[in-house]
């Protein structure tokens, strides 16, 4: 039976009890964003104007892209900095609205600070880019215990800490004012494929991304998606003279031929926090010019 045969059927059904259906209270955020959805223009896909936009790990690299590709698209946006505010800082004052704000985010508290400086700076939240991390080497046998909880505090505690403080408020702002709120995690390519001296990161990330769809599940009844964008290696200035073998094979393995940007990063991001994405929640992106394509045996 095709969908126009069912609501041929339910046309047809009494309007007494159509009436006692939960599902479609008109006053219910449910009902609202399953059957009074807007689709929008398509130019108005990318826009963000009236948004406001949390960006952990914004003082340089994807981060500070991140911020930048927002602001172009019109919201007003948070660059967090753990310890580099002043880079933050630069960050948002190439901005047309941003700001700056300094956080611990393995600890609740410094949580509690960026959601309460974003609110207090912009009066709402609708999307978290949990981007903030760190990429130390250790041996798997040299690795202290010390060396493994930074990685895992660093790159999945503080995502965990920053995800529930965002959807409780969220919560608060009410499910029908975000109907689009969005959460967006940068994890990698190491996720799923784990490089060697890398096994708290790569554990880290595969952590972040089953956290990805987990939230996914949990956050949907708050009008909250949650993706994940998973980058391959991006360019940064010194990388050809630090690793030059890591990079010549990068390019050789990358069918599209070069490294990414933290651009390319971002505009993953874009996408799927906007209203072009509305429809998707729990999947992982790949941004990696093509290597995942490769056959691994």
């Amino acid at each position: 039976m095709t969908a126009f045969q069912n609501w041929d059927l339910f046309r047809l059904w009494p309007i007494s009890f159509v009436l006692k259906l939960p599902l479609l209270d008109p006053v219910s955020p449910l009902f609202l964003r399953r059957y009074h959805m807007t689709i929008p223009n398509v130019k108005q896909l990318l826009d963000f104007t009236g948004k406001v936009v949390i960006v952990t790990g914004a003082s340089s690299g994807i981060g500070a892209g991140i911020v930048q590709r927002f602001d172009e698209a019109g919201a007003s946006v948070i660059a967090h900095a753990n310890s580099n505010l002043d880079k933050a800082a630069a960050v948002a004052a190439q901005c047309k609205a941003a700001h700056a704000v300094q956080a611990d985010l393995t600890t609740e508290i410094g949580v509690a600070t960026l959601i309460s400086e974003a609110v207090h700076a912009f009066g709402r939240v609708d999307v978290l880019i949990n981007n903030a991390g760190i990429y130390p080497l250790h041996t798997l046998m040299d690795m202290s215990a010390t060396d493994w909880d930074s990685v895992i505090n660093a790159n999945l505690r503080s995502a965990f800490l920053c995800t529930q403080a965002f959807a409780r408020q969220v919560a608060a702002q009410g499910a029908c004012a975000n109907a689009n709120a969005a959460i967006v995690n940068i994890t990698s390519i190491e996720a799923e494929n784990p490089a060697p001296m890398h096994s708290h990161y790569n554990a880290s990330k595969g952590g972040l991304l089953m956290l990805t769809k987990a939230a996914a599940n949990e956050l949907a009844a708050q009008g909250i998606r949650v993706n994940a964008v998973a980058p391959g290696l991006i360019g940064r200035p010194g990388i050809e003279q630090a690793w030059p073998d890591g990079v010549q094979r990068w390019l050789k393995a990358a069918p599209l031929g070069r490294l990414g940007t933290p651009e390319d990063v971002a505009d993953a991001c874009l996408f799927l926090a906007s209203s072009a994405a509305r429809w998707i929640t729990g999947i992982s992106l790949t941004v990696d010019g093509g290597v995942m394509t490769h056959q691994i045996f």
